[in-house]
């Protein structure tokens, strides 16, 4: 590592407008970091907002089918069908993976609610159409399936979603051929099947990220792990040579009493003691370790990014978790993912650092960009790189801290601070 006696000033956070202070608040303590979580939050966004669409393109279908039913099981129903998308919607923005399962299950199972009370609003036989209005949202009812619950209860609730959407024809249309239901059928449940082939593929998708992400971090940390073992035994081995044999020659040497060989056995203890005391922990990185493993993680994404490390005196008393390197380097790799992937500016190569610097009991690093950057106070509420993956899990990680600074033309700068509370 390279030594420098100065470290420069931590980067102030630009303020956040009072909807996205209160959007972090709602979020609450759930740690959204992994790819599934924002796969999640993205797909249930795109859900609520598809359902308030269908909701209000068929509000003239369900006016017209209403004047075969009672106003009460209409709103009844609209409230059951539809009621839960904006809410999906809100949820999936502000909230945990947990909650976006909860509600989801409770829409789907609404959907099915709605299905079953047709036979209490509506006479069999008496709405002149080619199906009842529910019919049209089985899939959107399926893709919330899929978020909610496992892959082989969603596929049962597709059956059973679409076989009830076809069965509701039978009961209420007026004129019905086994040709019209069968058709009726495939084709909810084609559709169905199509929606429920994407959900699954994306979750699954997701779900790989996560596991090479963290196989990544894991082989990082082992191999940062053994380097720093590999330090401690040729330093120990360096100590028993160069002080526990000499010592030992030089009294084998002696004759008689030495102030000398007394001076240097006395410092050979106190070394040892020294080496005692000073053994590792091996879920803890010293600085190099832990300068070692970020390079590492930021490597694996791109080589070319240029990293550099700064130290102040005191640096080497830094002992780090591997958690928490962990999660540093997954923020610091998305801040490298998202500059590859939007900081691209025609006609000229973009240059991107990394700069570690290290002081006694902390690390800062700096990742910057002299791309196209952007407007933070611009960017959409459902793209969860930024406000989540970096800046909610160094929000999430004792001690840990972010911040992101950029303007459109100017590039972009994210820090990451973490700093052991107990010094």
């Amino acid at each position: 590592m390279t030594i420098s006696g100065t470290l420069e000033s931590a980067a102030a956070p630009r303020p956040m407008s009072s909807l996205a202070a209160l959007t972090q608040r709602l979020r609450g303590r759930e740690d959204p970091a992994t790819a599934s979580d924002r796969i999640m939050r993205r797909v249930g966004i795109s859900i609520g907002i598809a359902g308030i669409i269908v909701g209000g393109v068929g509000l003239p279908g369900v006016a017209q089918q209403g004047r075969y039913a009672p106003a009460w099981w209409t709103v009844t129903a609209v409230v059951l069908v539809f009621g839960w998308y904006p809410i999906i919607a809100v949820v999936s923005a502000v909230s945990g993976p947990r909650a976006i399962r909860f509600v989801c299950g409770c829409a789907a199972l609404s959907f099915l609610g709605a299905l079953a009370s047709i036979p209490f609003g509506l006479q069999m036989h008496t709405v002149d159409a080619t199906m009842v209005w529910p019919y049209q949202v089985t899939a959107l009812a399926v893709t919330l399936a899929v978020l909610a619950w496992s892959t082989r209860v969603a596929v049962v609730y597709l059956l059973v979603a679409a076989t009830s959407a076809a069965l509701t024809t039978v009961y209420t249309l007026s004129s019905v051929t086994p040709q019209h239901v069968t058709e009726n059928f495939l084709r909810s449940a084609g559709l169905s099947v199509l929606f429920l082939w994407c959900g699954t593929v994306a979750t699954r998708a997701a779900a790989r990220v996560d596991r090479e992400s963290a196989i990544t971090s894991r082989r990082a940390a082992a191999q940062a792990a053994a380097q720093s073992r590999d330090r401690e035994r040729a330093r120990f081995a360096a100590l028993i040579h160069d002080a526990v044999l000499s010592t030992l020659l030089e009294a084998s040497r002696a004759g008689a009493k030495s102030d000398v060989l007394q001076r240097q056995a006395e410092r050979t203890l106190e070394q040892l003691d020294e080496c005692r005391d000073a053994q590792r922990d091996p879920d803890l990185l010293d600085a190099r370790s832990a300068v070692l493993f970020l390079r590492a993680a930021v490597q694996e994404i791109n080589p070319s990014v240029r990293f550099a490390t700064r130290t102040w005196p005191g640096y080497d008393d830094l002992r780090m978790p591997v958690h928490s390197a962990s999660t540093i380097a997954a923020a610091l790799t998305e801040a490298v993912r998202n500059s590859l992937r939007h900081a691209a500016v025609p006609g000229r190569e973009v240059r991107r650092t990394v700069t570690a610097t290290v002081s006694t009991g902390s690390i800062r690093i700096v990742f910057s960009d002299d791309g196209a950057g952007f407007d933070l106070a611009a960017v959409c509420f459902d793209r969860l790189g930024i406000s989540m993956s970096i800046l909610g899990r160094m929000r999430q990680l004792a001690g840990g801290s972010a911040f992101v600074e950029s303007q459109p033309g100017e590039g972009t700068t994210v820090t990451l601070v973490w700093g052991d509370g107990s010094r």
